[in-house]
């Protein structure tokens, strides 16, 4: 007997609103001030728009969150995921054990990233990926008879999740004061941020300076305790910072010259964003382990992972014993299934080229417009990546008081004129999905330019300019 379907009767957004309020804790969220305004309910998806539950289209300027890089709507991965619900729904990687939707993808993988990458551990996300970055750091190092390099470095304002170890590989203080923070042998160093930290000196001669408070660090700590470096390619919830072009390749010098196993988290800068499959290949770094997640499904399903190169991979597997380590959906065979249509798809519509060579370079064209506006005191952009640096004065660069939030008052109009754009203090950022057209880049330029312009006249108005 063929099962009758019963469509729930449509709510109003208030209704929403009044549920989601009475049940469902948000992430980095401020609760009591989400319950006073009411959530904003998306209701459907197609290309690079949504829609909410007021009927309101929205161009979607960040890609979900960092992660629909083939657009909403693509059948092709309905299509994989229902076949293997179909066929095989679920089963575990423990107990020697696989399925052919991670072996098949683990090959995939091994193709699209650089040569050095050989072999996959699976996670369900970015953030227990980073968390198997620790573990596998500090395994591979016990198997060498070297137990005591157990430090890891990382970076002011990155983001690398938000589990235990994730959380504190990030350099987000804020989330270091809530749950005491960084776990231990987990330190940091001042992130390669330009206009922040370097505009005394050239671009180049600053990514050297930058670069060199990691061999600063090693040789504080001493280098025989120092395991890895974990690094952004371009850091994207610190801001869409894009290093100089000295940065990385002088980051891997320094580690190389140290024996120090470098980590490129990838989960944004992963399948194309930059231009190049990964960001590590954009900027010139040859890392030993590689996180993904995000744009690996288009963001349709979860799935993360660790790429591992064979410096690693070769030890694990030849001398290394049980790694004691995993997750109950490592590997699972719907996420592989999605994640195989969605590279295949990426690689037949050349979506990393068109980055690279078309939409990129035209989005970098439209955003250099902007380094005119009253507001803005720095543009960057790196393949479909971009951002905004608002600030008081363009002629001495000086920031707004933070507490004013300028940077959430110019989100405000997007979000008031149909356009997601986030806000990171006061850097507007966005990283739109890769099947954007020209057309709809010219369509996301205009509507920045009329929410700065709002911008401009709230604090004009305000007394803040």
């Amino acid at each position: 007997m063929n099962a009758v379907l019963n469509t729930p009767p449509a709510r109003t957004t208030a209704e929403w609103q009044a549920a989601d309020s009475a049940h469902y804790l948000h992430p980095f969220t401020d609760f009591k001030g989400l319950a006073n305004k009411g959530s904003r309910v998306i209701t459907k998806a197609d290309n690079i728009y949504l829609w909410d539950s007021e009927g309101k289209k929205i161009l979607d300027a960040m890609s979900g969150l960092w992660c629909v890089n083939v657009g909403y709507g693509r059948q092709e991965l309905v299509d994989a995921a229902t076949r293997q619900l179909q066929e095989l729904p679920f089963y575990n990687s423990f107990f020697q054990t696989a399925t052919p939707p991670a072996i098949e993808l683990a090959e995939l993988l091994a193709e699209v990233t650089p040569r050095q990458f050989q072999h996959v551990f699976y996670s369900g996300s970015g953030s227990e990926g980073n968390d198997t970055v620790v573990r596998m750091v500090r395994r591979y190092w016990d198997v060498l008879g070297q137990p005591q390099r157990k430090v890891i470095i990382s970076r002011k304002n990155a983001y690398h999740g938000s589990t235990m170890a994730g959380a504190s590989l990030g350099g987000m203080s804020g989330m270091h004061e809530q749950g005491g923070l960084p776990i231990p042998d987990i330190v940091h160093i001042e992130q390669p941020f330009w206009f922040e930290l370097g505009r005394d000196l050239s671009r180049d001669a600053f990514g050297l300076k930058a670069a060199g408070w990691l061999e600063a660090k090693i040789l504080e700590l001493g280098a025989d305790r120092v395991a890895a470096f974990i690094g952004e390619p371009i850091q994207g919830a610190g801001g869409v910072i894009v290093p100089p072009d000295t940065y990385w390749p002088e980051i891997q010098r320094i580690c190389d010259k140290y024996g120090i196993l470098l980590v490129s988290d990838e989960v944004i800068t992963g399948f194309g964003r930059t231009g190049q499959w990964f960001g590590c290949e954009r900027m010139g770094s040859k890392p030993d382990l590689m996180t993904f997640a995000k744009g690996v499904t288009s963001g349709y399903i979860p799935l993360g992972g660790v790429m591992v190169g064979e410096r690693i991979a070769r030890v694990l597997i030849d001398q290394g014993g049980e790694f004691n380590h995993g997750y109950t959906y490592s590997g699972h065979p719907v996420a592989c299934a999605v994640a195989i249509a969605n590279i295949r798809l990426i690689q037949r519509e050349g979506l990393v080229e068109r980055v690279r060579e078309d939409v990129g370079p035209y989005l970098a064209q439209r955003f250099a417009e902007f380094a005119g506006h009253p507001l803005v005191g720095e543009v960057q952009t790196c393949g479909l990546m971009g951002a905004l640096q608002l600030v008081k004065d363009k002629a001495s660069g000086a920031s707004f008081d933070g507490a004013l939030e300028v940077g959430m008052v110019c989100r405000g109009h997007c979000f008031g004129n149909g356009l997601i754009m986030r806000a990171v203090g006061d850097r507007m950022i966005i990283a739109p999905p890769l099947v954007i057209t020209r057309a709809q880049i010219d369509e996301m330029a205009g509507l920045i330019r009329r929410c700065l312009d709002l911008t401009l006249a709230d604090v004009k108005a305000r007394g803040w300019m």
